[in-house]
């Protein structure tokens, strides 16, 4: 397997595995000493995502498969856990996956007279990706604006979690009740 990446390996032992458990690896990380395996439910983001008892089952199941394929000299602290409602997106089926969500873009400097966007994913291909975009380095655009950006374009994308609507603003009646 000369050429692959540590990841790469990773994500060859564990796909299948993990998806017998009913979930989907999403990401592997490895940075300093931890081993970060990302899972999420099957093709269905943001319904609710995966329960601590699948996170346990699956650190239990591909613990042994670690161990005995040994991808990784030394040391290494195994971590499993869900991407989170505001995750990474670096591969090309993470913004398939991400298609209809809000995001936020930076680009590589020098690659346009921008380097930040925030919009919405709408389109994902194994080249580029699409957005409706609101922001543009912080300032709004209009409304039908899009933009597509190849992925060698891209320093980090991210998806954002917006929510609901503001709450209303307190009343100021019990605080004048309450003083005397």
């Amino acid at each position: 397997m000369s050429g692959t990446t540590l990841e790469d390996r990773v994500t060859g032992l564990l796909t299948v595995p993990i998806e017998r458990l009913g979930v989907e690896l999403v990401d592997v990380e490895f940075t300093g000493a931890t081993l970060r395996i990302l899972v999420d439910t099957q093709h269905e983001p943001l319904t609710g995502g995966v329960d601590t008892a699948t996170l346990a089952s699956v650190n239990r199941t591909i613990g042994p498969i670690l161990e005995e394929a040994d991808p990784i000299p030394g040391r290494y602290t195994l971590e499993v856990s869900s991407p989170g409602v505001e995750r990474r997106l670096s591969r090309p089926d993470h913004y398939r996956r991400a298609v209809g969500e809000e995001v936020v873009v930076k680009l590589h400097p020098d690659v346009a007279a921008w380097r930040r966007l925030r919009g919405r994913l709408v389109d994902a291909d194994q080249e580029r990706f699409t957005l409706v975009v609101f922001e543009r380095d912080g300032s709004p655009t209009a409304a039908s604006e899009t933009e597509t950006i190849a992925y060698g374009d891209v320093n980090r994308t991210k998806t954002v979690f917006v929510w609901g609507p503001a709450p209303k603003p307190r009343s100021n009646s019990k605080k004048k009740r309450g003083k005397r």
